[in-house]
């Protein structure tokens, strides 16, 4: 059986840019922010983790393209991870996607896409979960079904209050994500930059379904306004505790509600 670990407790890469540089990054259980100058090798540093581990989140005991990963458990061969990359560029392969749908014309227009059928699933399983419950016919039942429902209903919630200045609010009676405005109906795709930026980190979280993940992000501040980046990473952990966050950021509005002293420098774990 596949054992999952709960979160990483250190990075460390042997032999980064050519063999000139040794990182070594002790990590907190929920919050790690890499700062630096550019050029320093946070993207680096982040992709190189996240290249080490195949794409169901398997990771060898021994280190594979120079990383090593200390998890807890120890014995964990699993990791459950998500990657957000926030620059919104025009798709490369968009003749075939297009083929997909005419809609999706950037890259954050496809993760929009991919996570639309994950909202899908999240919602037809704790559907399921809440049948279960009310079924099982306990003296909470309904207080419990309510309490599996909270997560879909605090995302919203959210994202209305995010969203208030534009005048958009989420169709709560629909199963895919849409928007109202002004008596419209939007696809997520029709948002801006930023709105789409947002709505796929908290979105991404919300389908973790409150299980332990590592999410892996860099610079998330871009496009955001700075009130949505100081926000961010509380958000974030508002819509899952289990969550361990790992991102890569040039802006100072990202720690300021109280994350400063979770802030590492590059070259704070760089040996020669």
């Amino acid at each position: 059986m596949q054992k999952y670990a709960d979160y990483i407790e250190e990075i460390e890469i042997d032999s980064l840019w050519s063999g000139k540089k040794h990182i070594r990054w002790t990590l907190d259980r929920q919050v790690n922010i890499l700062s630096g100058i550019n050029g320093v090798g946070k993207s680096t540093i982040l992709n190189k983790v996240v290249r080490s581990l195949s794409q169901g989140g398997e990771f060898p005991s021994h280190s594979l393209k120079g990383v090593r990963l200390k998890v807890c458990p120890d014995d964990a061969r699993w990791i459950r991870y998500d990657i957000i990359r926030s620059f919104d560029r025009p798709l490369m392969a968009s003749d075939s996607i297009s083929k997909v749908n005419t809609a999706l014309v950037t890259e954050l227009d496809w993760q929009l896409f991919q996570l639309q059928r994950k909202y899908l699933d999240y919602q037809v399983n704790i559907g399921n979960r809440i049948i279960e419950t009310l079924q099982g016919g306990e003296a909470d039942a309904a207080e419990k079904a309510q309490r599996i429902s909270q997560p879909k209903k605090r995302f919203q919630d959210i994202l209305d209050d995010l969203f208030t200045e534009t005048g958009k609010k989420i169709v709560r009676s629909e199963n895919e994500i849409r928007f109202s405005q002004m008596g419209e109906t939007l696809a997520p795709y029709q948002l801006s930059s930023g709105e789409k930026q947002m709505l796929v980190i908290l979105l991404t979280v919300l389908v973790e379904d409150n299980k332990d993940y590592v999410l892996f992000m860099d610079e998330p501040e871009v496009s955001l306004h700075i009130d949505w980046q100081k926000r961010l990473i509380d958000l974030i952990l508002e819509l899952n505790p289990n969550v361990q966050i790992i991102l890569a950021t040039h802006s100072p509005a990202v720690i300021m509600n109280g994350w400063i002293d979770r802030v590492t420098e590059v070259t704070d774990i760089t040996d020669k």
